[in-house]
């Protein structure tokens, strides 16, 4: 059940990219059920095919995938012709693509750091720009087309062997502000939302592999739990609806204070 009314994204066409993956597959479908036609990419086909599939089935809506890879403007390029072919336009961009892998920096190669810098900060940079024309349209048209930037908060205290995912979501954030800078005057609204320890995803099996390190982890979280794909899902739709048209430029952390924790200060300590 959503405390969003079923009919608020009628009419719109929203884009995800690594719309294969776990959060962003809930965010596609959060959006399909909410009325939006979605466009889901990410590099394999076959994956994004199933995942097509399973928004349909639990909506009834429209969900085209279409495989590219973010690193490839021209790929992306293609995306957004192929959408503008089939739905019209494009209203709403989300940029969720990213890599990860936990490496301390004396053994991250140089290949590592940049192919997550390609991955996370070029790839939503590249997706932006070739979405830009489209967007534009919508923001004369309707007075509201929306990008939201998935990023992170490791960023925000430097966290240990995430140097290359630390740096990309730091560009990533100054990136949505300058785009909300830019293109306010178009009508394009570019919002953040920062995840935290989110359940049942693949980040999270790479930072929290053991039943221990998972339980090290929650007892970090105010809150005391993680939090839920549909809890990010439902915060990158408030971001896109009439909602929140007056908000631009803010990075929406959703993490269960966590970022905050400071050891004697969390949830175990005495009080």
């Amino acid at each position: 059940m959503s405390i969003f009314k079923d009919d608020i994204l009628i009419g719109k066409v929203a884009v995800i990219t690594g719309g294969g993956g776990d959060i962003c597959k809930e965010i596609a479908t959060v959006f399909s059920a909410h009325g939006a036609r979605v466009v889901i990419t990410s590099r394999s086909q076959e994956r994004l095919d199933i995942a097509a599939a399973q928004i349909n089935d639990a909506t009834g809506g429209e969900a085209l995938a279409i495989a590219a890879d973010v690193r490839n403007y021209e790929e992306l390029q293609a995306v957004v012709a192929r959408t503008v072919e089939e739905f019209g336009g494009i209203d709403i961009l989300i940029n969720g693509a990213a890599g990860n892998f936990p490496a301390p920096i004396a053994a991250l190669s140089p290949k590592g750091f940049r192919t997550v810098i390609e991955i996370d900060l070029e790839g939503t940079y590249n997706m932006t720009r070739a979405c830009f024309d489209e967007l534009k349209k919508a923001g004369a048209d309707h007075g509201n087309a929306s990008i939201v930037n998935i990023t992170a908060t490791l960023q925000y205290v430097g966290t240990p062997f995430q140097a290359h995912v630390n740096a990309a979501k730091a560009g990533i954030d100054a990136l949505t502000r300058t785009v909300a800078n830019e293109w306010g005057a178009l009508n394009i609204r570019c919002n953040g939302v920062a995840p935290g320890p989110i359940d049942d995803t693949e980040g999270m099996r790479r930072l929290s592999p053991s039943a221990e390190s998972r339980q090290k982890y929650m007892n970090t979280i105010p809150l005391g739990r993680y939090g839920t794909k549909r809890e990010i899902s439902d915060a990158c739709l408030f971001l896109v609806s009439d909602a929140s048209r007056y908000t631009t430029g803010a990075i929406l952390v959703v993490d269960g204070g966590s970022w905050l924790y400071s050891p004697g200060l969390g949830p175990n300590a005495s009080i």
